[in-house]
């Protein structure tokens, strides 16, 4: 595919969100199955959630209300991201590094929102 074909442009936190649940699924699938059931699940509903309103906020007239939804939900995820670590099923650095994507996202979600006011 050339440049000319490429797919059409998306805001950048869409793509940060897709890009946290290509990296955070594999790793809720490791997860014990007690918590894989519990907190992945969740957690794993959440982020589709929150990527959902993200694509809807790329084409709502009323963005704002989408991206609080957004940003509500990246906040339950950070702490049930953060549970998982505390229960220990997931070793420091990906619970770092998965902290960090989050991080990334929530200010391109925090910045889009400014934006559209």
């Amino acid at each position: 595919m050339n440049k000319k074909e490429s797919a059409p442009s998306v805001p950048r936190a869409v793509q940060d969100c897709r890009d946290l649940l290509l990296w955070m699924i594999p790793h809720i699938d490791k997860l014990p199955r007690n918590r894989r059931f519990t907190l992945g699940e969740k957690l794993e509903n959440r982020l589709l959630v929150i990527l959902e309103s993200l694509v809807t906020a790329a084409y709502a007239p009323n963005k704002r209300t989408f991206l609080f939804q957004a940003n509500r939900d990246l906040e339950v995820c950070r702490h049930l991201w953060r549970l998982c670590y505390d229960f220990r099923n997931i070793p420091l650095n990906s619970y770092q590094h998965g902290g960090k994507l989050m991080l990334e996202l929530g200010k391109q979600v925090g910045g889009w929102m400014k934006a559209s006011t």
